[in-house]
């Protein structure tokens, strides 16, 4: 905002931003090269520069959009209420160490993390077949708006517990969970 965009060098660089771009979609280069390349000798790359002015201006034309459009405003808030909603969840079952990671290693980081993913697809699986033996009752089809059935989602966990002894029934199946055959 405080000085116009230089359109002259977005248009004389075009061609070397098509080729970054072509480069990193094709993967025959990586984005760490690339930008190596671009802030070498504390001098900035003219492609490096006119990305950055077309950030600029894409920016610009969004606040735009977004100022102007009830409708974008409302999605937008509508979508950071759910990924709010599921950081929380995370927070909650990610819960060892105040769901923080707390080591430099790498192999114990991808471990945490492979945890979290497992932990975060059996709560959506679970409670994506809990609603829908909710939803096979006709009372609940009955008396939800559509607007409340846009509003469902797997990401609740009031029933989980965190800590405690979990009992573990190999013969017991929740309603829905198809029975497969071993072997």
């Amino acid at each position: 905002m405080s000085r116009p965009i230089d359109w002259n060098l977005i248009v004389q660089q075009y061609d070397q931003m098509v080729k970054y771009a072509t480069a990193l979609r094709l993967g025959t280069a990586e984005a760490e090269t690339i930008l190596r390349r671009f802030t070498r000798a504390n001098v900035q790359h003219p492609t490096y520069r006119a990305l950055a002015k077309l950030g600029k201006a894409i920016k610009t034309i969004f606040l735009c959009q977004y100022l102007q459009s009830e409708g974008l405003r409302r999605e937008i808030h509508e979508a950071l209420n759910i990924i709010e909603s599921w950081n929380g969840v995370n927070t909650f079952i990610f819960y060892g160490r105040s769901g923080e990671i707390a080591t430099h290693r790498l192999d114990e980081q991808e471990v945490s993390i492979l945890c979290l993913h497992l932990k975060q697809n059996c709560l959506v699986y679970i409670n994506t077949l809990m609603l829908q033996q909710v939803l096979l009752e006709r009372a609940w089809l009955r008396r939800l708006t559509p607007e409340d059935r846009r509003g469902l989602t797997p990401l609740f966990h009031v029933h989980v517990k965190p800590y405690g002894r979990y009992s573990l029934d190999l013969e017991d199946r929740l309603p829905g969970l198809p029975l497969t055959q071993a072997g």
